[in-house]
């Protein structure tokens, strides 16, 4: 379990980067996998969605997770009638109290959002796809459009895999620079075909393009710390036939 010293300061926050520790799943997906789109098994990822919720304070049916599948897609809830579970997109903004909104992640970076003048939250999975195509400007617009003012937002960026763990062929670095030219800056090129990609360090110049300054990293690799978290690429290096997903919440009282 890793925190954010920003966000502890307040009394009405909870929030929890969860570690892959201290659940109930056996094998590669040991121990605290909250992925249900996993094939670990349904009654052990429950468990530990339970333990997450008791951790966090809150009803498990007040647990709310998304199906990410990488987009710029926010999901708004305004009310409490309007709280579903399971929801396309990858990223939730609310001001509704006492409902823990997470992300899920494996190599990706969960992002936790708080205006605690407005008292707002968010929360955004943020993987090289959706940070490129949009995801973390598209939520901060929410923000504004709930007349959020971005000097008072704090983002927290959680665990995720850094630069010397993330190799990535020529295709994948043309996909940034066609883009954008300056988006260069983001990789180093080891080899004629092979680049090394700073994810977070991308995600924070997205972050800091929209004007937020107030930001944190958790700064630890996914990829290298195996003994803390869940790895998409070291999976498949490792040839195993799965992965469990991490998850990071978020709560306001």
């Amino acid at each position: 379990m890793f925190f954010s010293k920003k966000l502890q300061k307040f009394k009405k926050l909870k929030h929890c980067f969860f570690s892959r520790k201290n659940g109930f799943s056996k094998g590669c997906y040991a121990s605290l996998n909250c992925g249900l789109g996993s094939g670990d098994k349904k009654e052990n990822v429950l468990k530990n969605l339970n333990f997450v919720s008791q951790k966090i304070g809150c009803k498990d049916e007040s647990l709310i997770t998304l199906n990410q599948t990488h987009s710029n897609e926010v999901v708004y809830f305004e009310n409490e009638s309007s709280v579903k579970n399971k929801l396309p997109g990858d990223a939730i903004v609310t001001k509704i109290k006492n409902i823990g909104i997470g992300i899920l992640a494996a190599d990706c970076a969960p992002i936790l959002l708080y205006d605690p003048q407005k008292e707002i939250i968010g929360c955004i999975h943020s993987g090289w796809k959706g940070a490129l195509n949009g995801i973390i400007n598209n939520t901060i617009i929410k923000f504004k459009e709930l007349n959020s003012k971005i000097e008072n937002l704090i983002a927290v960026v959680g665990p995720c895999i850094e630069k010397e763990s993330y190799e990535v062929k020529t295709d994948f670095y043309k996909r940034f620079v066609d883009r954008n030219s300056k988006y260069a800056e983001f990789f180093n090129k080891i080899s004629d075909e092979r680049y090394v990609f700073d994810l977070r360090r991308f995600i924070n110049n997205e972050i800091h393009n929209s004007n937020i300054k107030n930001i944190e990293n958790i700064a630890m690799n996914t990829f290298l710390e195996k003994e803390f978290f869940f790895s998409h690429r070291r999976s498949c290096l490792n040839k195993e036939q799965d992965y469990g997903r991490c998850i990071s919440v978020i709560l306001m009282t």
